[in-house]
């Protein structure tokens, strides 16, 4: 039988008590908001329309975009929208935020992409100058690399024997977890020099690599599907 669950990755585990399953043979993460999020302005995910700047993917969660954006200070955002957006103009869209939070504060998402966008330059790509502001207060207000890998441990304990993992992500930071977590968990971990002392102890491999290289769209695929046009897939 085929199982969706929708809520935190963390949480894998114990949704799938309350249906008395304790292994599974197959497991797909699907990162990111869905697109009924994103079309839905009242879930202030999106810059092309105006909603509240909201972003959380769970209603009930305290924490949400409004509050990061009026309340943490000018090195906390930049680093915010540096580390979790790959923003090179971090330190400026921090100052501008900060400068016009001051009047009435930041509340709407149309705000916020005009101040970006008012600071980032349009780049030959065509990609609105807000993607990656917006992207970096998403995942930081949904802890989403924390539940990616808190959903990754929970799918190693899950699968049965011969079970398969199937992860699609939608940038670089996701995809470089996923690609790390599999590489290690197969026994394929680069990461360690020749010049460190061995190590004590090695992880018995949990993992076998279905290919060795990421899985992207087709061109048609991204034809009658935009939004996977940056889809990323690992097995």
């Amino acid at each position: 039988r085929l199982i969706v669950l929708q809520g935190r990755f963390g949480d894998m585990s114990q949704l799938l008590r309350q249906t008395s399953v304790t292994t599974v043979d197959g497991i797909t993460l699907d990162l990111g908001p869905s697109s009924m999020q994103l079309d839905d302005a009242k879930r202030g995910f999106s810059f092309r329309s105006d909603g509240p700047l909201d972003m959380r993917m769970d209603s009930d969660s305290t924490l949400n975009a409004a509050e990061v954006v009026n309340t943490e200070d000018e090195k906390s955002l930049a680093d915010i929208i540096w580390r979790l957006g790959e923003e090179r103009h971090a330190r400026r869209i921090a100052r501008a935020i900060v400068k016009h939070r001051q009047a009435d504060g930041i509340t709407r998402t149309t705000q916020l992409a005009d101040i970006v966008r008012s600071i980032v330059p349009q780049g030959k790509a065509r990609i609105d100058p807000a993607t990656r502001t917006f992207q970096a207060l998403r995942i930081h207000v949904n802890d989403e690399l924390g539940e990616l890998e808190r959903g990754l441990s929970a799918a190693e304990n899950l699968l049965a024997t011969d079970g398969r993992l199937v992860v699609v992500s939608f940038h670089s930071l996701e995809d470089r977890a996923v690609k790390q977590f599999l590489r290690k968990r197969s026994g394929r971990d680069t990461s360690s020099s020749r010049h460190f002392p061995p190590r004590e102890t090695v992880m018995r491999p949990t993992f076998q690599l279905i290919g060795h290289h990421v899985v992207r769209p087709s061109d048609h695929e991204i034809k009658v599907n935009p939004r996977a046009r940056s889809a990323r897939l690992r097995a």
